[in-house]
């Protein structure tokens, strides 16, 4: 039996794989996606993201980057340290993720509007704060978008009491196509190495940005787009923006 390949070029070939499947796979859900953000943006919304361990990443990837859209709110567990009063040492806790109850802290520090959409990214889809976040996202009537991995997610049961994962409560699922337990590279050993997810989500989160501001300039609107802080005129052009949505969107550090 040979050896499978592990280097740069395996994996480059193997990620160009995945990132085709999930364009072509997801453009309907994209299309989808993008409408219920801009229909939430023109109804005064603002889009509000949460993810919980490396899924957070893909939450940078929605709120408060270049190129981005503006009225967007990243949800962090950190949040109930930051602006919660929470002690530090919440954090240290590796099973906090898994804890239900987090999730009504977090959407009470967030005050979302009635209007805003939502955005939940998890490979998994299982964890508590998260299916709980998504439960509560629906209950009170905004609509949700879910990042995921489906092939993950069916092979795994729910950590949630009810039993149910993200995928089954979102309005729409983007699939980022990663295999389950996200790394694409197998070892010889057993397991793999090389995790695909956040470079999948990452493109995704961008291709409903790129729908959504599309919908704006088929209807003869500018969007609400961050410039980069580090070109000139960047940080006043953002900061005018910003104060459009002043109490509502949070961009602390980290």
């Amino acid at each position: 039996m040979s050896t499978p390949a592990i280097n740069q070029a395996a994996l480059a070939e193997a990620v160009r794989a995945t990132i085709d499947r999930v364009v072509d796979g997801e453009t309907a859900a994209v299309a989808k996606a993008a409408d219920i953000l801009y229909a939430a943006l023109q109804a005064g919304g603002i889009v509000q993201a949460f993810g919980t361990g490396h899924s957070e990443a893909l939450t940078k990837e929605i709120a408060g980057r270049a190129g981005g859209l503006v009225p967007t709110n990243r949800i962090s567990l950190r949040d109930v340290v930051l602006r919660g009063g929470e002690p530090l040492s919440v954090l240290d806790d590796p099973m906090f993720e898994r804890d239900p109850q987090v999730a009504h802290r977090l959407y009470e520090l967030a005050s979302p509007h009635p209007a805003d959409a939502f955005v939940i990214a998890s490979n998994s889809g299982i964890n508590g704060s998260i299916v709980e976040m998504a439960l509560l996202v629906k209950e009170r009537g905004h609509p949700l978008i879910a990042l995921t991995s489906m092939q993950h997610t069916r092979q795994m049961a729910s950590r949630h009491p009810s039993g149910r994962r993200l995928a089954e409560l979102a309005d729409v699922v983007l699939d980022n196509g990663a295999p389950y337990g996200d790394a694409i590279l197998p070892l010889p050993g057993g397991g793999a190495a090389c995790a695909v997810s956040t470079i999948t989500s990452a493109l995704l989160a961008q291709l409903v940005l790129a729908e959504v501001v599309r919908r704006y300039l088929d209807a003869g609107q500018q969007p609400p787009i961050y410039l980069s802080a580090n070109i000139e005129g960047g940080d006043e052009h953002n900061r005018a923006l910003e104060a459009r949505y002043a109490g509502r969107i949070h961009r602390g550090a980290g």
